[in-house]
Parts: structure tokens; C-alpha cells; sequence
């Protein structure tokens, strides 16, 4: 599964803390990794970009994440169990990001070197 957001760039600091957080707790329903990566070299496109997708506002960086999961029947499960515990625990601070603006989406990996 796979993640692009919006963080306003001062928020940098908190949503790595939330980040880290949360990837143990994916972990802890089955997740094989998490990557958070806080982009430094993402530029801005003239059809397509990271930055047009998210609608990227002054302040912010973009940040591509992913989770690697051992089957879509973890991830179904684990997801969900995950999400929920993120959410009792308010460890998703909305304020850090604009999920609106968040795209996301799960992928068959076809070729792993």
C-alpha cells in the first residue's frame, strides 16, 4: 500500500514522530516495513507531478510512504486492525496533514530486485 501527502514542512518533526509510531503498529499487525520518505528533491511537473497530485501548497513537502505487507489477506486484516488502534489511540493527528488531499492505493508487486 502506498501513500502521497501534503505536510506543511514545520510539522516535519511531529509527523515523523506520528510516523514512527504508527509504523509499529502496522508492524504489529503484520506489516513487513513501513518507509516514510519527507521529499527533498520533488519537483513540480507541467502535466503530472507529486506535487500538482497532492495540490501542494506553499509550506509544505510532499511525502511518499509505503507499507510492505506478506499478502493482500494481511494487509486486509492487519490494515484494518491497525487503523482502528491508530485511531483509538490518537495517534493519526489530523492536524499534522491534509488527508483530503492524501492518494493512496495498493499494488501487486511484479518485479523486486
Amino acid at each position: 500500500m502506498g501513500f502521497v501527502i501534503a505536510v506543511p514542512t514545520e510539522n516535519k518533526e511531529a509527523y515523523r514522530e506520528m510516523a514512527d509510531t504508527a509504523a509499529g503498529v502496522f508492524k504489529k499487525h503484520g506489516a513487513l516495513s513501513v518507509v516514510e520518505a519527507w521529499g527533498d528533491n520533488v519537483p513540480e511537473g507541467k502535466l503530472t507531478s507529486f506535487p500538482m497530485a497532492v495540490k501542494l501548497e506553499p509550506g509544505e513537502t510532499v511525502v511518499f510512504s509505503w507499507i510492505v505487507w506478506p499478502s493482500k489477506e494481511v494487509l486486509e486484516t492487519g490494515n484494518m486492525a491497525a487503523m482502528n488502534e491508530l485511531e483509538d489511540t490518537g495517534v493519526m493527528a489530523a492536524h499534522l496533514f491534509d488527508g483530503k488531499r492524501m492518494i493512496f492505493g495498493g499494488f501487486e508487486t511484479i518485479v523486486e530486485a
